[in-house]
């Protein structure tokens, strides 16, 4: 029994892996918004992306970084809740009530602006984040590095106003998004679970913490 909740038994939980959830709601909202960066079948209003930022992006996000806390996992838990907290402020820009775009209306420029310093900020994260995954994986690598120059594209597109510096970010986004799913894929195939397992460059270097 708990000492503090008497009439309770104690249970010795293990939380499941939270790291494919993250993963799979990053590389999910990252691919939708990348494809209307692009811009794909004519589509230059990404207001669709409000409701998947808030909840797929934003809070899933959380629910795995918090799991990852949990878990001893520090880089996991400061990721996953960091690129929700992103999600969730982009998604917010696009709420009416939020009033952010109405305060901008007829300063297009201005907005651009505002919008290209938001992202620099987050490549500058994002990069921090990469350095501290030098003895991760090639996989995880990748997806952190690819993220960085998306946000710096995108935060150039915002600063030039150039539709194919957008388009560009967009396939970087696209390409981002597939790399975030397969180590989401690689995370869940486990030697319990599946009959085959995906290489994901392991750089440890043999050594476990």
């Amino acid at each position: 029994m708990d000492a503090t909740q008497p009439a309770f038994p104690v249970y010795h939980r293990k939380f499941g892996n939270p790291a494919p959830l993250g993963l799979m709601a990053f590389g999910g909202t990252t691919f939708v918004l990348s494809l209307y960066n692009y811009q794909v079948r004519g589509i230059k209003t990404p207001n669709v992306i409000t409701g998947l930022g808030l909840f797929l992006g934003g809070l899933c996000q959380l629910i795995a970084g918090i799991q990852e806390w949990a878990g001893g996992n520090t880089f996991g838990g400061t990721a996953f809740c960091t690129y929700g907290g992103f999600w969730l402020s982009f998604g917010y820009i696009y709420v009416p009530h939020s009033g952010i775009l109405k305060a901008y209306e007829g300063k297009t420029d201005e907005l651009n602006q505002a919008l290209g310093i938001y992202l620099v900020s987050w490549g500058i994260i994002t990069l921090i984040f990469l350095i501290s995954l030098h003895r991760s994986s090639v996989a995880l690598v990748a997806t952190f590095f690819l993220l960085m120059v998306t946000f710096w594209v995108l935060a150039a597109s915002h600063f030039t106003q150039r539709l194919g510096t957008q388009k560009g970010g967009g396939v970087l986004g696209i390409i981002t998004a597939f790399f975030a799913w397969y180590t989401a894929l690689a995370t869940l195939l486990t030697k319990d679970t599946s009959y085959f397992l995906l290489p994901v460059g392991d750089l440890s270097g043999g050594q476990t913490n």
